[in-house]
Parts: structure tokens; C-alpha cells; sequence
């Protein structure tokens, strides 16, 4: 019984923290928390755009980017920095859920604590 709950706990300790993988595998992890870390190869603030976006796309420039993460207008004012300028060409990682936007797999940001710039 000992051995069972002690399994138990570790099987949902491990449950509980997101995997590390990269943009190119975030298609294969749809609908699950996941930290993607990969480069910043663009980014763009739609500021013109409804919910005014900006988008980082990692792995790959646009529209070859197999993965892309979405700041809205509405959480900009959390970040010290314009996300589409410093990000740039920086390797981060970035925490969320995983899903899917037009064909492509995405993670919304909205907060800061989501993003990690790697030294």
C-alpha cells in the first residue's frame, strides 16, 4: 500500500510540471502544457489588428515558423520591453498551453512570467 501511494505522488508531481520541447515538435503536443524553447527568428505587433497581437515566431522565419506565440494588446502593458524588438533574435522559452491556430500551434502569453530569455 506504502509503494502505491508513494507512486501515486510521484506520478502526479510529474503531472503537474510542463514538459521541455521544441518548436518544431509543438504540432505533436497539441492541448498540453509544454515550455517551448527555441530562437526568435521574427516578430510583429499588429497594432492595427483586432486584440491588437504580437506575434514571436520561433524556429523558423515567417511563414516557415513551425510555432508562434501571441501577446495581446491587452497584457502589452506587463511587459517592460516591446516584446517584437527585444525577443528578436534572442533564444527563449516560452510556457503555456499548447494549441492550435490556423494549422499552426501557438501558445498565448499573458504574463511575463511565461517568457524566459535563455543566457
Amino acid at each position: 500500500m506504502r509503494y502505491f501511494l508513494v507512486s501515486l505522488l510521484v506520478i502526479s508531481a510529474n503531472s503537474l510540471f510542463s514538459q521541455t520541447i521544441k518548436a518544431s515538435e509543438a504540432a505533436s503536443h497539441l492541448n498540453e502544457k509544454a515550455t517551448v524553447c527555441d530562437s526568435v527568428y521574427g516578430a510583429r505587433w499588429l497594432d492595427g489588428a483586432n486584440g491588437q497581437p504580437t506575434l514571436v515566431n520561433m524556429g523558423g522565419a515567417y511563414p516557415n515558423n513551425p510555432f508562434t506565440f501571441v501577446i495581446f494588446g491587452e497584457n502589452r502593458s506587463k511587459f517592460s520591453y516591446k516584446p517584437e524588438e527585444y525577443l528578436l533574435n534572442h533564444s527563449v522559452c516560452v510556457t503555456g498551453q499548447i494549441v492550435e491556430f490556423r494549422g499552426k500551434p501557438q501558445i498565448v502569453v499573458s504574463d511575463t512570467t511565461q517568457i524566459r530569455i535563455k543566457k
